[in-house]
Order: C-alpha cells, then structure tokens, then sequence
C-alpha cells in the first residue's frame, strides 16, 4: 500500500508534479480523454507506481468532470453510452481485479507498453478505427480491461465512441463514462484498503485547475488540429516511456 512517508517529495518534485496535473487537466478537459494516458507516465518518472497515482487522478478526474458536466447534461449521447456499457463494465471489473494483485513492476511495465503503442499510432498517423459491430464491440471490452488495470483505455473506446456519437457529444458523454469507471475502481481500491492521499490530491487541486480552465479555452483550437497535437504529444510519450523503461530494467 502507498504510506505518507511514499509521498514525501522534494521542492523540485512537488513542482514537477504540479506541472504534470495542470498538464493532464489541460488534456482531459480540452480532448475530453487523454489525462491519464498522458500524465501517468510522467508522475511514474518522478516516483511511484499507478496504484500509486491512480487513486489522485481518480479525485481529480470526479472533481473536474463533475464542474465541466454541471451545466451540459443535455449534451450527453445517453443512448450510446447505455449500449456501450455492457461490453465495457465486465472487462473494467477484471482489469481492476488485475490491477490489484498485479506487482508494481509489472502494473509499471503495462502502462508504458501501452502509452508507447498509442504513441506510435499518434506519431504515425495511423488511428484505431472499426467499421464493424464486432470490431467496436472488441475494442470496447479491450479498451474497458485496460481502463481497470491503468486508466489508459480512452484511445480504444474513444476510437468506437467517435464513429457513433456526434462530435457536439462526444466530450460529455466520455465525461460521463469515465465517472462511471473510476468509481467502480476508487471503490475497489476502498474495499482492498489502497491508501487514498486525499489530502495530496486536494493540494493539486489548483494546479489541476489551471489545466482545466486552459482546456477550456483551447477545446475548439485543439479539435481543429488534433492531428498535429497528438503526434507532438505522441513524440514526447515515447521519450518518455523510454526513459522509464531504462529506469525499470536498470533497477
């Protein structure tokens, strides 16, 4: 489990930190996905492992796509997301159970394999896409167990969501969705006893908050060239993904 003394960081490593949750906010709230996928590599580079980060991301997660949904529930494809939830759900609970019992090398090793796939599909221009029921219903159940073993299974759902919810839509239904899934794994994480640094993740709420606000503002802008926002992301994901992996094997 995750101790105080675990978090105790430097004047450096706090910035850093901070930097990196105004970072994720500015993500989640101006693609409407992407926080965790984007920020948990980085947080794992200044220390820790996801069980580590993921109860903090789950707080700011609830928090900031609670104010973002306040006032835009009308603009909720809840058709959609009701179908897509039985596909998703079973998988979630399976990869939390993994997540769970998984070791911390392993569950650190997972997400940089996966950040580094999603990179490469960034970089190269080549986006998951599905045009058959079957494949959409895959990458549902796929993109839900990865979302239950580290959070980063937005870009497969993401990839099926887009092809069926208009873009006026797509954002707050995702917000809705992720709400969904992380208090099915914050609840479990209850259940287990993993130590949830509440008082960490309400420090980081300001940081947070100056992400959110700029994603606000750059939500439009980013849609309109979100092809060239994902490869330079995706390029600074694989560097950091290799930096990680060279830490994790020169343990």
């Amino acid at each position: 489990d995750l101790t105080e003394e675990n978090m105790s960081f430097t004047a450096l490593e706090l910035g850093l930190v901070a930097l990196i949750f105004s970072f994720t906010g500015f993500v989640r709230t101006g693609l409407g996905w992407g926080g965790a996928v984007l920020g948990l590599p980085l947080m794992m580079l200044v220390g820790g492992s996801p069980i580590d980060w993921l109860p903090i991301i789950g707080i700011h997660l609830f928090f900031f796509s609670g104010i973002a949904l306040s006032k835009e529930l009308e603009k909720v494809d809840w058709r959609y997301l009701k179908s897509s939830l039985p596909w998703i759900l079973p998988a979630k609970i399976i990869g939390v159970i993994g997540l769970i019992n998984l070791p911390a090398d392993v569950m650190t090793m997972i997400v940089y394999l996966i950040t580094s796939f999603y990179a490469f599909t960034w970089i190269l221009d080549r986006p998951i896409k599905s045009q058959k029921n079957w494949v959409d219903n895959l990458l549902l159940f796929l993109g839900g167990y990865i979302s239950g073993t580290s959070l980063n299974g937005a870009p497969l759902i993401v990839a099926v969501y887009i092809s069926h919810i208009v873009k006026e839509q797509l954002r707050n239904t995702l917000f809705v969705l992720w709400i969904i899934l992380v208090a099915i794994k914050m609840s479990a994480f209850i259940v287990v006893g993993v130590y949830i640094d509440w008082r960490f993740a309400l420090m980081l709420i300001p940081a947070g908050a100056i992400g959110h606000y700029l994603g606000l503002k750059a939500h439009n802008k980013i849609m309109e060239n979100n092809d060239r926002f994902k490869k330079w992301i995706g390029g600074m994901l694989l560097l950091v993904c290799a930096i990680g992996f060279i830490r994790l094997f020169m343990v």
